[in-house]
């Protein structure tokens, strides 16, 4: 991303008046490259919650280092150094972040869930309203905002070794030379320019043909928007047929932190007939992981209204979709533990999706 001189003296005055102690000009500072330096820590850490904490640890860090730091980089820069350590460090204390369809085989639509199958960290989802706007996009990055937050990308990542998941995504996603990489990262231009080409070679094994950003361009907006309305009014009458008409032949139905998936029409719908659709939902539109995505509200009896319950994360091939990947708040399984995912009101308001919906809540979304 390119600086105006104009910007780079404003940047420069908020700086020396941090330096002097002026928290509010250090917070007006950090906060012009806020929305990025999240969006980049979830995509370190797959993790909202982990990229929060690491977000908070790394602003910790360069307010107590304001001192050190010269001005010989751009203040976007620094902090992204600061942040990429933060969110390394994270990642090097725990295991990967893995989805339901990468960690193990399908299972039978009655499969049950043993406390060890729980185990797993599971990759969480993001909401596209919380990226940077276009203007913090760089022109040398390779992948656009949207597109390396999908989940194929996010999971891809994960398999990766720190340094080289950390070298990917500064370069191809911050757009940052390799120059400015080694010193972000501690460590020389060829250890850099290494874990770029074997990074590289991985995600180019991993990652699909073409991205979700380029099936929905392809797919243009109403056709898209005619998907997800009914792909909700399917499962609010319990139609499966139409379901299973809209899923390619190979679709998979996964509910982390559910170990258990689905793929293929047969054990989709004997998964759905014997649970999703014997129940009463209602749905509204959602952006998560630049893909299309729909907030389901659970019907329940006890306050007589919808309250929210999963975030289904829609994966295209052309106009059919490829996976469901039902992202469950605390409340959808027994099994989760709730200090370890967000409510459904804490994950639905992340997405700027209603607490709950009234019984006069019309069809659709």
């Amino acid at each position: 991303m390119s600086v105006t001189p104009r910007a780079r003296a404003d940047e420069m005055t908020l700086l020396a008046l941090a330096r002097d102690g002026d928290q509010n000009a250090f917070g007006e500072l950090a906060g012009a490259h806020r929305a990025e330096l999240r969006a980049h820590c979830y995509r370190v850490l797959g993790s909202l919650e982990d990229a929060e904490d690491a977000l908070q640890e790394a602003l910790l860090r360069a307010w107590r280092g304001l001192s050190g730091f010269e001005g010989r980089s751009s203040v976007r820069s620094w902090l992204y150094a600061i942040a990429t350590n933060a969110a390394l460090d994270v990642a090097r204390r725990r295991s990967r972040r893995e989805l339901p369809v990468g960690f193990g085989p399908s299972g039978a639509p009655d499969a049950g869930v043993s406390p060890s199958q729980a185990e797993p960290l599971w990759l969480e989802p993001y909401p596209d309203r919380w990226l940077a706007d276009d203007g913090s996009s760089s022109p040398e990055a390779r992948y656009e905002q949207r597109e390396s937050v999908e989940l194929a990308f996010v999971v891809a990542l994960q398999c990766l070794p720190p340094l080289q998941r950390a070298a990917l995504l500064l370069r191809e996603v911050a757009g940052f030379p390799t120059t400015e990489i080694a010193r972000q990262l501690g460590t020389s231009e060829a250890a850099v320019n290494s874990a770029l080409q074997r990074a590289r070679a991985a995600a180019r094994d991993r990652l699909p043909a073409r991205s979700q950003q380029a099936t929905l361009r392809q797919l243009g907006d109403e056709r898209a928007r005619a998907l997800v309305q009914r792909y909700a009014d399917a499962l609010e009458r319990g139609d499966a047929d139409t379901l299973i008409s809209m899923l390619t032949e190979e679709a998979t139905w996964s509910m982390p932190p559910v170990p258990t998936w689905y793929g293929g029409h047969q054990a989709i719908r004997e998964f759905l007939l014997g649970g999703p659709l014997c129940v009463r939902w209602r749905h509204r539109a959602a952006e998560a992981n630049g893909q299309l995505a729909v907030g389901c509200y659970i019907y329940d009896s006890g306050s007589d209204r919808y309250i929210p319950w999963v975030i289904d994360v829609l994966t295209l091939e052309g106009d059919k979709i490829a996976a469901v990947t039902a992202f469950l708040s605390a409340e959808a399984h027994e099994s989760v533990r709730p200090e370890s995912r967000a409510t459904g009101t804490e994950l639905f308001s992340r997405f700027g999706l209603p607490a709950e919906l009234g019984l006069t809540a019309p069809r659709g979304i």
